[in-house]
């Protein structure tokens, strides 16, 4: 009898929102990071999978599939889209699936990995939850900083990064990619 071991894949999903006016906004750095993920490793993420709700790409690092995956459903509703993702693909959420995502709790340029927890109030991340029964996946949290006093949630994550913010993001991107690459690698 030869027992054949499945081979692992990776999916990654960054949350956000679609639309050009989303484009570049605290609520949209997952898709940042996606981006710049891309241009380092020279791929594109364009492919409108008609079965699922989300943009999404493959390549394979080190001889793993990983799966790139934009959902399309707005951010509140993602658990819809990385669903039918983990359904799809039939992945096992606690060792294959990573979602990167904003984070108002974290100053920007600041990253925190977990292999698991709570939604933290982030709507996307408890939609997700909700969708698959579990808290027990990797996330990739980026910060992107705290609402300043007097303003409303939505108007602060809808919001563009000041120049400053920016190149701290841009740093903390960065170093989601390369914790990333290790996630592939060595798992969370």
């Amino acid at each position: 009898i030869c027992l054949e071991r499945k081979k692992s894949m990776k999916i990654i999903v960054g949350l956000g929102n679609i639309g050009k006016e989303y484009e570049n906004t605290r609520h949209n750095v997952a898709w940042m990071f996606l981006d710049y993920l891309q241009e380092k490793l020279d791929f594109k993420i364009n492919e409108k999978n008609k079965k699922l709700d989300a943009i999404t790409s493959q390549i394979y690092i080190n001889n793993e599939k990983v799966i790139f995956a934009k959902p399309t459903t707005y951010m509140n509703l993602s658990g819809e889209a990385v669903r039918g993702l983990v359904d799809y693909f039939k992945i096992d959420v606690k060792e294959e699936l990573i979602v990167v995502y904003d984070d108002i709790d974290l100053e920007p340029g600041n990253v925190r990995i977990r292999a698991k927890g709570s939604a933290g109030g982030h709507n996307g991340m408890k939609n997700i939850i909700q969708h698959l029964g579990t808290q027990e996946f990797a996330r990739v949290r980026v910060g992107v900083g705290a609402k300043p006093k007097g303003w409303d949630l939505a108007d602060h994550v809808l919001s563009r990064f000041s120049n400053e913010d920016r190149k701290l993001v841009d740093e903390s991107i960065d170093k989601s990619c390369k914790a990333v690459a290790c996630f592939v690698e060595e798992g969370i």
